[in-house]
């Protein structure tokens, strides 16, 4: 009984977001102006992409930015916060010319990490640092401000939540979020990505993997978590997964770190 009410609660809240979220004053598409300084500051994928790719990047961005309303919830959104949901949600479909993500209408920002009973950044159970809304919470995503942050400012690492949550809107495209993203997957690629997607979730369970272990929690979040990879570290991902790496290239459509390799090819010579 006891979980039957907390889960019809949870259920009113949720309701009652979706709209507060609706009925507030008219959202005004504000773009800032420094798009191009803000990309080339904190964005490294960005800084790799050559003259031509970049200003398509910025162009990308800003027509995110009029279309998708980004709300704060106890925090304010900063222009920079603003690029780094846009560049998120860019980054894994820079590959394709006229993408736009129709199942999503709003970004909600959250000043820390949360929890997913009551969406309270506060007290215990606060592990949460971003998720995919369903139900009275379709076609909203609910970022960590700081877990955004995060993944851009810490270049070497491979973790990206932004990405991470864009990349589950992707799978999700085709109306199933199982790892399978077959709105971007050509047919002759899916069996061999299952294949490879469960041979790395095996290895990942054996402790002979150096992705992180919440793939292996399931084939939407391996998806996500070698996409954060392959983004992040496209040079560390390549050498460690080459099979992988050369698979998620055509799902992609796209060389993450062709600019880098390029360089040191040159220097070589």
């Amino acid at each position: 009984m006891t979980a039957l009410i907390a889960s019809v609660l949870f259920f009113a809240l949720c309701i009652a977001l979706f709209f507060v979220i609706r009925k507030r004053k008219r959202y005004v598409f504000a773009v800032p102006d420094n798009i191009p300084q803000l990309l080339s500051g904190h964005v490294a994928y960005y800084r790799e992409l050559a003259p031509e790719q970049k200003t398509i990047f910025e162009k990308k961005v800003k027509e995110f930015l009029l279309y998708i309303r980004i709300h704060g919830v106890n925090t304010e959104v900063e222009d920079l916060d603003k690029v780094l949901v846009a560049s998120s949600a860019v980054i894994p479909v820079f590959g394709f010319d006229k993408w736009r993500y129709y199942n999503l209408k709003d970004v909600l920002l959250y000043g820390d990490r949360f929890n997913t009973e009551d969406f309270s950044t506060t007290g215990n159970e606060r592990n949460t640092l971003g998720m995919v809304g369903t139900g009275a919470l379709q076609q909203m995503m609910i970022l960590s401000k700081p877990a955004l942050r995060q993944g851009f400012q810490n270049e070497g690492e491979k973790n990206n939540t932004g990405i991470h949550e864009f990349v589950h809107l992707l799978d999700k495209a085709d109306g199933a979020t199982d790892g399978i993203p077959e709105a971007l997957v050509q047919r002759q690629y899916t069996i061999p990505w299952i294949k490879y997607m469960s041979e790395a979730i095996h290895d990942i369970k054996s402790g002979n993997s150096d992705i992180d272990i919440y793939g292996a929690a399931s084939q939407a979040e391996f998806f996500a978590v070698a996409a954060e990879y392959f983004f992040k570290r496209p040079d560390l991902f390549e050498v460690r997964h080459p099979e992988l790496f050369a698979l998620m290239e055509k799902i992609f459509n796209q060389q993450p770190g062709a600019k880098e390799k390029q360089v040191a090819k040159d220097m070589s010579k």
